[in-house]
């Protein structure tokens, strides 16, 4: 009986102390505020690191990515290294400026006549612009899953497809679609305007 209003006594404490409200602000954020807070980030914080493991876990989910038949399209090559990630960083324009600190760069690619593809012919007039698609969806489960784990993004599209297959040794049959910043944001960015809705949905 003495141990058990013991246990009461500190649950109560507890409460009164705001143990309760620093639990639940450790708690997962919901999908909406993924969505809401996912931002594109243009100024990392030099101070913070992602492990390789951390990373891993973010690609379990981006397997998860729908594709046409299930083709799974979509590969990375990430840069982790300094060595690797100065010459990525060489290779994306202006946007160096913009991630010189984000500790981690990755290159999207997808392998052409995969999606939009039955018995070696196009399936119909977009062809490989379905293995595009399906990268898209992979990267958006990239950038979505990255948010939730506290991590952010910039997918950008200013690049050297070359240089960049040569770096990593990507295979002919691979288009290099973006690459893509991954880090800590070090400012609060602003939220942007966005088109009103019935400029981009009819309902019939």
């Amino acid at each position: 009986m003495k141990r058990l209003i013991v246990l009461t006594a500190l649950a109560a404490l507890m409460v009164l102390s705001g143990y309760t409200q620093e639990v639940s602000q450790t708690a997962p954020p919901s999908f909406n505020d993924v969505l809401t807070t996912r931002r594109s980030i243009r100024s990392y914080d030099a101070t913070k690191k992602i492990s390789e493991e951390e990373i891993q876990e973010l690609m379990v989910s981006v397997q998860e990515a729908p594709s046409w038949a299930n083709q799974q399209p979509s590969k990375y090559y990430v840069a982790l290294s300094p060595e690797k990630l100065a010459a990525v960083k060489e290779l994306i324009g202006d946007n160096k400026r913009n991630v010189q600190d984000a500790p981690v760069l990755i290159v999207s690619t997808f392998e052409r006549g995969k999606s939009g593809f039955s018995r070696g012919n196009p399936a119909n007039e977009v062809g490989d612009g379905w293995g595009a698609y399906d990268n898209g969806l992979s990267n958006c489960y990239l950038i979505l899953k990255a948010r939730a784990m506290g991590f952010d993004t910039l997918i950008m599209g200013m690049r050297d497809a070359d240089k960049l297959r040569e770096l990593f040794s990507i295979p002919e049959n691979e288009t290099v679609m973006a690459v893509i910043a991954l880090g800590y944001r070090a400012a609060e960015p602003r939220h942007p305007n966005h088109r009103p809705l019935e400029d981009m949905v009819k309902f019939y």
